[in-house]
């Protein structure tokens, strides 16, 4: 069925006849196998008359204000305004997309890692655990973060060729540069590697992530996994079978940020995971507010009652770190353990 329109005369008759396309798109059933599916339609509209640009611009902008009704929601009218800021924002995600595909050709991604400790340890113990970390460098050489490209990247669904490229250069970093401690009888730290939710619903990258491990003969205990909560549970099933496909091999796997939905504590039965990441939201504000506290020993004791570790994230003072221990929270994570280095 057709998920979006363009429409070019943007006059309030032409704005009724698009809704009323909506509606009666929205209003209908389709039934297969016993089952009965609904649609919708993201409808995008832009001025067609003589003052107009060319008509490769006016199909430009019909198809931003499609993409704009898509990102605000789904199953609704957009209609192009050269100042809009959704349209704005879709544009510069778009920008963002030229450069993700461009850094992924010139190799102008590296890897950093964050240390995780345990609270029962000596502060100036070695950590035994860290998460590793993305960031693209642009032409001018300067670092930047994951939060200015990756929603770029989820929506352009170039997440499994990003992630593809993390575990391929972190396992050639992990074998040329740690694998020597090891055979020299040195305990390696497992190092968490994050994965998003385009590839824990892709068999193929399940496919490459085990030929990753045959290639490169890397102790699957040394490397852990995570994905975000939201993630998860939007793709349960697929997230399911995918962790424990991970676990067979002897990955330990972690749910990141837990507690932004707080609806998915009964989730936790499904997903096999090991550690529970507590979302720094509430962690960073335990210090000052009853309520953030309530919910991070909620989130820790259950944790502990399903025999799962829990790791603390943004963690930025001394002072946070001793509550967190005190309230039986197993690991810290942020500025205040450790600044993220770069590695590869």
């Amino acid at each position: 069925y057709p998920e979006s329109f363009y429409y070019f005369k943007t006059d309030f008759s032409n704005i009724l006849l698009a809704e009323k396309i909506r509606v009666a798109i929205q209003e209908f059933r389709f039934v297969w196998q016993d089952k009965t599916f609904s649609i919708g339609a993201s409808i995008g509209l832009a001025l067609l008359d003589t003052a107009t640009a060319t008509m490769p611009e006016i199909l430009s902008a019909a198809d931003n204000a499609c993409y704009a009704a898509k990102h605000l929601g789904r199953n609704r009218i957009h209609v192009y305004q050269a100042n809009d800021y959704a349209l704005l924002k879709q544009r510069g995600e778009g920008q963002w997309s030229l450069r993700i595909q461009q850094a992924l050709e010139d190799d102008r991604f590296c890897l950093h890692r964050q240390a995780i400790a345990d609270t029962t340890h000596a502060e100036q113990a070695p950590p035994l655990y860290y998460e590793v970390l993305l960031r693209m460098i642009d032409k001018e050489n300067n670092l930047v973060a994951p939060g200015l490209f990756i929603p770029a990247a989820e929506r352009f669904d170039l997440m499994k060729e990003i992630d593809c490229w993390v575990v391929k250069t972190f396992f050639d970093y992990l074998e040329e540069t740690l694998q020597p401690l090891s055979q020299a009888g040195a305990t390696l730290p497992l190092h968490f590697i994050n994965l998003s939710g385009a590839s824990i619903g892709d068999n193929q990258f399940l496919g490459f992530l085990k030929q990753q491990f045959g290639q490169y003969h890397i102790d699957p205990q040394t490397i852990g996994f995570e994905i975000t909560e939201t993630a998860a549970i939007a793709n349960l099933e697929q997230a399911t079978r995918f962790i424990k496909e991970i676990k067979q091999l002897g990955c330990p796997f972690a749910l990141d940020d837990f507690g932004s939905g707080m609806s998915s504590f009964g989730y936790l039965k499904n997903l096999q995971v090991d550690y529970l990441k507590i979302d720094g939201n509430f962690v960073k504000d335990t210090a000052a507010d009853p309520t953030n506290r309530a919910i991070v020993e909620a989130i820790n004791h259950i944790g502990h009652v399903m025999g799962l570790r829990t790791i603390a994230e943004s963690v930025e003072t001394p002072e946070l770190r001793h509550i967190l221990s005190r309230m039986g929270v197993d690991y810290v994570q942020g500025y205040g353990i450790g600044q993220p280095s770069p590695i590869c």
